[in-house]
């Protein structure tokens, strides 16, 4: 059976209430192109209200929490938190957490744990900085976060890898369909030889300055099944046609 297409928004540190509009105009989009899987993940004083201000069902997540289920940790968000108050997904290990947070691949395993136990699912990133992709050390590089960041145990419907080389979130740059197919192709490769036929049912998301221009090209490359979003995500004019390029496929 093929997988199913997936997009998801990452509003990063944007959104005040008054973006909920703009929240409710992408779920009602999505509901009209049932053959793809959408989730926003907004900053964590939005999840509630946008869980609220969402038809029934829409899955909204959160972008980081912490491995611990509670304690002395101020600031952070535990993944039964986020279930708490109706997210249904969290994003752990984004290049941001991982370069400006210090997070180590061991940290974001833990996450992911965290993330799976509390009943969510995970959308858990991988990606090269610029230098290591000039040097040619890309594929290896993405594939050691791999192995260290993907716990051993899980549902694979729920565990979904996002490749975003880092050197082109937000930036505009975007990797050719040949580099993203070839990166693609390695982590299937690499899930294969660790989980065997499970790993066909997990999916891998491209990610990295993805928008309506140039969603079809690359979600219609080989092993990419669906979209992590940042920027474009923000608005329904600019992330609908990223949904509806995944729906044509």
């Amino acid at each position: 059976m093929a997988r199913r297409k997936y997009v998801v928004g990452n509003w990063k540190m944007n959104g005040v209430s008054a973006a909920l509009a703009d929240a409710q105009a992408i779920f009602a989009g999505a509901e009209a192109r049932p053959a793809v899987d959408v989730a926003l993940c907004p900053p964590f004083t939005l999840v509630g209200a946008m869980v609220a201000a969402a038809p029934a069902g829409a899955a909204v997540g959160g972008q980081d929490c912490h491995s611990a289920a509670s304690g002395a940790f101020t600031g952070s968000v535990a993944a039964a938190m986020l279930a708490d108050i109706g997210a249904r997904v969290v994003i752990v290990g984004h290049s941001e957490r991982r370069d400006g947070f210090g997070e180590s691949d061991a940290d974001v395993r833990a996450k992911a744990e965290a993330g799976l136990g509390a009943g969510l699912s995970v959308i858990l990133c991988v990606g090269e900085p610029r230098d290591v992709r000039e040097s040619g050390g890309a594929i290896d590089h993405v594939l050691a976060q791999v192995a260290g960041s993907v716990p051993d145990d899980f549902d694979p419907h729920r565990l979904a890898i996002a490749y975003e080389p880092i050197w082109a979130i937000g930036t505009g740059l975007v990797p050719t369909v040949a580099d993203v197919a070839a990166m693609h192709g390695a982590i299937r490769g690499a899930l294969a030889a660790r989980f065997g036929d499970a790993a066909a049912d997990m999916r891998i998301l491209y990610g990295g300055s993805v928008n309506g221009e140039n969603a079809a090209e690359l979600l219609g490359t080989d092993d990419v099944d669906g979209a992590l979003v940042g920027g474009a995500s923000l608005t329904a004019a600019k992330f609908l046609p990223i949904v509806e390029a995944a729906a044509a496929l």
